[in-house]
């Protein structure tokens, strides 16, 4: 009788061990379900979840970004902000991009060699001023556009460019005789007439100071004699050139 019993005692007991087992295990179980219930924990996880992505999206595109940049520079030469980089191997009259801009001259070699004989029209001068500013032809009286210079001998001179440019006309006119028309990066425009001689084609390139033409006559000004008509234009408007000429 005490073997059956302990026979059934051993029996309940291995029957027991596996509903204390089952309990243990569902505790954790059910501690979860009671974590998860709550309302907080899906938007928490989320958030912590998006918060990672983002940190390894910021750092992968930064990285990359760095790689790009350090791959351009390569390949395209870019310089940093700041520095100024002069190609004096492949083009040897390069200018550095932060040099100082070009002052007007008088389109003469020799600013003593050629002087104004006729000035331009200016409507706040005196009235002689005015007077003497004014271009006759065929009973028609005209303002002077421009300065006129002239040697005293009546002799041909050189002809310069007045400023850097490309040469945007090249004509000749029955009045004013030949014409060349310069256009500069500022904007202005530098015309020249009563040439003689022109050196210069359309669409060239011209430095300042480089001989364009000599001096010659014109129509309009046949009583002047040799001399070169020279104008400055602003906004396609003639303006007086000795604003844009510190000194002769």
């Amino acid at each position: 009788m005490s073997e059956q019993n302990q026979g059934n005692g051993s029996i309940e007991q291995r029957e027991k061990a596996p509903k204390f087992n089952e309990g243990a295990s569902a505790a954790p179980s059910f501690s979860w379900k009671r974590l998860l219930s709550k309302k907080w924990v899906f938007p928490a996880t989320y958030i912590a979840a998006a918060a990672i992505i983002l940190t390894l999206m910021w750092v992968y595109q930064g990285a990359g970004t760095k790689k790009m940049a350090e791959e351009t520079t390569n390949l395209t030469g870019a310089v940093p902000s700041g520095q100024t980089v002069t190609d004096t191997v492949h083009n040897p009259d390069a200018l550095a991009v932060n040099a100082a801009p070009e002052s007007m001259q008088w389109p003469v070699k020799d600013a003593s060699e050629a002087l104004p004989n006729k000035f331009f029209y200016d409507v706040s001068g005196s009235g002689e001023a005015k007077q003497a500013a004014i271009v006759e032809y065929e009973g028609t009286f005209t303002p002077h556009a421009g300065i006129d210079l002239a040697r005293e001998d009546n002799q041909t001179f050189d002809v310069v460019a007045a400023l850097s440019g490309k040469v945007t006309a090249v004509e000749k006119h029955p009045l004013v005789g030949n014409l060349v028309e310069i256009t500069h990066a500022n904007g202005l425009v530098t015309v020249y007439q009563s040439l003689a001689d022109v050196a210069v084609a359309k669409d060239a390139d011209v430095k300042q100071g480089e001989v364009i033409a000599k001096a010659g006559r014109n129509e309009l000004e046949k009583d002047e004699g040799v001399h070169v008509h020279f104008e400055v234009r602003q906004n396609g408007i003639s303006v007086n050139p000795e604003q844009f000429i510190v000194a002769r």
